[in-house]
C-alpha cells in the first residue's frame, strides 16, 4: 500500500502545539544572543576609548607649543614643541564635571582660538597672542562664568616645576613651592596687621622653572592660595557680577629666557633710578628717648657722637614716624613762643653732620588729631580721607582703620586736592627738618577689603599702593616707600618688612629668598631690615646671628642697623662692622651701579638666582641661600646656627669661579661639599672666565 503523500498543510492542532513547543527555546536563544551582542558592543566601546581614543586632545596649537585638554583629570596642559614636554598642568575648578565631555570647538573657524562652554556654568576661550620675543609663544586664557555664583579656580601644579614670583609672605620661600597660604585677596598687605596675609611687594606674575610664565590681568579681582608642594591656585570670587578670570600663559626655552622675555618687562614703562648716593650710606635707626623734641634732639646728638667716636660717622640717622611728628610739631611753634619757652627748640641738622637725616611719614591720621577734626568741621572729610558712600544718599562716612594701635583715617589718593596737600606737607617738613630722605610707611594694603567692604573701582586691588607710589615719585628720587605694586619703574627705594631676630625663614633664612623675590619682580633698590632683625625672636642679642646677618647685608643695596654693634657684641664685631661697611662701599656699590645700567636698559634683575646662569639644571632651581650680583659675583653666606661649613652650588657650566678669600678656582656647574666658612668669613666668588 503506497504511503500517503503529505499535502503540505499542517493541521491546526499540530501547528499550534508545535509552535508552543518551539517558542520557549527560541526565545531563550534569541535573548542570550542579544545579551552577548550587548556585552560585545560595550567591551568594544570601552576598548576603543581606552586604546584608540587618546586621554589628551589638542585644543590649540602654535609653533613653539600648544594647549591640550586632559580628560581624566579635567586639566589643561601647556606643552612645548617639538620635544613635547609638558611645562604646566592646570587643574580646572568651577565647572561641574571632573571629566567633562570631549571639547567641541565653537571657534572652529578661527585657527588662533578655541572656545568651549560648560552649559550654564562657564565658558573657556583660549587664544594665541602676539609673542614678546621670537623664541617665546603666548596664549590668552579667559574663563567667563555664566552664572554669578560660579567661582572660577585654576590650580597650577608644582609637580616637577619650581615656581617664583607672585606675593611676598611672612616666612619667604624660594621657590614658592614650600609656602602655605589659604585663599585670600591677592593684594599687598601689612604683616603686623595680618601675619598670615601677603606682604608689601606683589606682582601678578608667576615664573616656572620649565620656562612658563603666568601673568594675570591687573583689573581681575583675584584670590591666591598656596598649598605647599602641591599647587598654587588663582580664583575669582563668586558674587553678584560674573567676573571673568583672565591671564596670559607664555612658554620659552628655559626659565631665564622666560623672565628676560616676559618678567623683565612687567612695568612696561621707562625705568628710573632712585638716589644712588644712599647705596653707600649705612642707615642707623634712632631708638633713643622720644618723650619730647628736646629729648629726641639730645638722643640724636648722642648717637651721632658715638658713631663718630667709633669711626662710623658717615651715613643716615633714621627717625621713625612718632619722632618725626614730635620734631615737626616743635618746629611749627611760632618763633616768639619758641624764644619765650625754649631757645634751643628748633632743630638744626648741622648738629649731626656729616651724618644725614631721614624722616618718616604715613598716609594715616588719628581721628583725634586737629587735622582730622578740622576736616570734619569744614565738611571736607570725603576730599581728604577714604570714605564709605551711603547707598541711598546722605553724607559719606570716613573709613576708619587702625594704624600702630590708633584708630585712624587714611589719605584719599583719588583726590587731587588731598594729594596736593599731602605732598606739599611732605616737602615742607623735609625742608624744615633738613632731611635728606623721606620714608613713607603704610602704603600697603586695601583698607576696604580689610573690612570686607567692596572698594570703589578706582581703588580695587593694589591701586591704592600704585597711585600713592606714583604721587610720591614726584617728590624726587630720595624717597622710600614701604610697598610696591606695578611701581618697580619708579625712582623709589622700597623698605623691606621687619624680620624676626632668629635663624628661621621669618628671620635670617628669609633674607636671601626675599632679596631674590624683590629683585625678580623689579624692585632692585630695597632697604633690607636692620642687621640682626627688628622683631623679637628666639635669639635676641645673639652675636653669631648678628655677624651672619651683617655678612649678608654687606652685599645688599643698603646696610641698615637698629642695634649698633657696640651694644650687641664684642669689640671684634665692631671692627668687623667697619670692614663690612668699607667693603660695601668699595666692592659692592660699583657693582650695583654697573648692573643698574643694565636694569635701566633691559629690566634684568640685579640680584639673580643660581638658575640665571644654569637655566636647565634642576639643582639650581631650589638654591635659596645663595645669590648672584649680576653675572660675575656669587655670594654664599652661612644661614645655619653653629655651622662653619656649607655646600655651595657654582652655576654656569663652562665658567670658572675664584674664591675671594683663598684665590682657589673652581669649575661652574659643580657643587662644593663641606666648604669651610668660619664665623669671620663669608664665601664670595668672582667669575674668572
Amino acid at each position: 500500500m503506497p504511503l500517503a503523500r503529505s499535502t503540505g498543510q499542517i493541521p491546526d492542532t499540530a501547528w499550534t502545539s508545535g509552535f508552543r513547543e518551539m517558542t520557549e527555546p527560541w526565545k531563550g536563544a534569541v535573548g542570550c544572543l542579544g545579551v552577548a551582542v550587548f556585552f560585545a558592543m560595550t567591551i568594544g566601546i570601552i576598548s576603543w576609548q581606552a586604546l584608540e581614543q587618546s586621554p589628551e586632545e589638542w585644543v590649540l596649537r602654535g609653533h613653539a607649543g600648544g594647549m591640550l585638554w586632559e580628560r581624566r583629570r579635567g586639566a589643561l596642559l601647556l606643552r612645548a614643541l617639538p620635544a613635547g614636554r609638558t611645562v604646566a598642568v592646570i587643574a580646572v575648578g568651577g565647572v561641574p564635571a571632573a571629566e567633562p565631555p570631549p571639547p567641541r570647538d565653537r571657534c572652529w573657524h578661527d585657527g588662533a582660538q578655541f572656545c568651549y562652554a560648560w552649559e550654564e556654568d562657564a565658558e573657556l576661550r583660549l587664544s594665541l597672542e602676539p609673542p614678546p620675543a621670537p623664541a617665546t609663544e603666548c596664549y590668552g586664557v579667559r574663563w567667563t562664568p555664566l552664572r554669578p555664583d560660579v567661582m572660577l579656580k585654576d590650580c597650577f601644579s608644582m609637580a616637577n616645576v619650581s615656581w617664583y614670583g607672585g606675593a611676598s609672605i611672612r616666612a619667604q620661600r624660594w621657590p614658592l613651592n614650600g609656602a602655605e597660604s589659604h585663599a585670600q585677596p591677592f593684594v599687598s598687605g601689612d604683616f603686623s596687621k595680618n601675619p598670615a596675609g601677603y606682604g608689601p611687594v606683589s606682582e601678578r606674575y608667576f615664573l616656572g622653572s620649565t620656562g612658563v610664565t603666568v601673568t594675570v590681568a591687573p583689573d581681575v579681582p583675584l584670590f591666591l592660595s598656596l598649598e605647599s608642594n602641591r599647587h598654587f591656585c588663582l580664583e575669582t570670587p563668586a558674587g553678584r557680577a560674573a567676573v571673568p578670570l583672565r591671564y596670559l600663559l607664555c612658554v620659552s626655552p628655559d626659565v631665564a629666557a622666560a623672565h628676560r622675555h616676559v618678567g623683565s618687562q612687567l612695568a612696561g614703562q621707562a625705568r628710573a633710578l632712585p638716589d644712588t648716593a644712599l647705596l653707600g650710606s649705612p642707615i642707623w635707626r634712632y631708638y633713643g628717648p622720644a618723650g619730647s623734641a628736646a629729648k629726641i634732639k639730645r638722643g640724636l646728638r648722642s648717637l651721632a657722637k658715638r658713631l663718630k667716636r667709633h669711626r662710623l660717622q658717615e651715613g643716615v640717622l633714621a627717625l621713625g614716624e612718632r619722632c618725626t611728628a614730635i620734631l615737626a610739631a616743635a618746629d611749627h611753634v611760632p618763633s616768639e613762643r619758641r624764644k619765650r619757652h625754649d631757645s634751643t627748640r628748633a632743630w638744626d641738622p648741622s648738629l649731626i653732620k656729616p651724618l644725614q637725616l631721614s624722616i618718616t611719614l604715613s598716609p594715616y591720621t588719628s581721628i583725634a588729631s586737629p587735622l582730622f577734626l578740622r576736616s570734619l568741621r569744614d565738611g571736607e572729610a570725603e576730599s581728604y580721607w577714604l570714605s564709605l558712600q551711603p547707598r541711598f544718599g546722605g553724607c559719606s562716612i570716613p573709613l576708619l582703620t587702625t594704624w600702630k594701635g590708633r584708630l585712624c583715617a587714611r589719605l584719599n589718593v583719588t583726590s587731587e586736592a588731598a594729594l596736593s596737600w599731602y605732598l606739599a606737607r611732605a616737602r615742607r617738613l623735609r625742608q624744615a627738618l633738613g632731611a635728606a630722605y623721606v620714608v613713607f610707611e603704610g602704603a600697603e594694603g586695601n583698607a576696604f577689603l580689610e573690612q570686607a567692604v567692596p572698594p570703589p573701582a578706582e581703588l580695587a586691588g593694589d591701586r591704592y599702593t600704585g597711585a600713592l607710589a606714583a604721587a610720591l615719585a614726584t617728590l624726587g628720587n630720595a624717597t622710600v616707600i614701604s610697598a610696591g605694586a606695578r611701581s618697580s619703574h619708579l625712582p623709589l627705594f622700597v623698605q623691606m618688612s621687619p624680620l624676626r631676630s632668629d635663624w628661621s625663614h621669618a628671620g635670617l633664612k628669609g633674607v636671601i629668598p626675599s632679596v631674590l623675590h624683590y629683585s625678580l619682580l623689579g624692585y632692585n633698590f630695597f632697604i633690607p631690615d636692620a642687621v640682626g632683625g627688628s622683631l623679637a625672636g628666639d635669639a635676641p642679642g645673639d652675636p653669631e646671628l648678628y655677624v651672619r646677618w651683617l655678612q649678608i647685608a654687606t652685599f645688599l643695596p643698603v646696610m641698615a642697623f637698629s642695634t649698633p654693634p657696640w651694644l650687641c657684641c664684642d669689640a671684634w664685631v665692631l671692627n668687623l662692622t667697619r670692614q663690612c661697611i668699607q667693603r660695601h662701599r668699595d666692592f659692592v656699590v660699583p657693582l650695583l651701579i654697573k648692573y643698574s645700567e643694565e636694569w635701566l636698559r633691559l629690566g634684568y634683575p640685579i640680584f639673580r638666582p643660581a638658575w640665571w646662569l644654569s637655566p636647565t639644571d634642576p639643582t639650581a632651581f631650589t638654591v635659596e641661600d645663595e645669590f648672584l650680583i649680576g653675572d660675575e659675583v656669587l655670594v654664599a653666606p652661612i644661614t645655619e646656627k653653629g655651622q662653619t661649613w656649607r655646600e655651595i652650588y657654582l652655576p654656569g657650566e663652562g665658567h670658572l669661579w675664584m674664591d675671594t678669600n683663598t684665590a682657589r678656582v673652581f669649575d661652574g656647574g659643580t657643587v662644593l661639599r663641606n666648604y669651610s666658612a668660619g664665623l669671620a668669613e663669608v664665601p664670595v666668588f668672582v667669575k674668572a672666565s
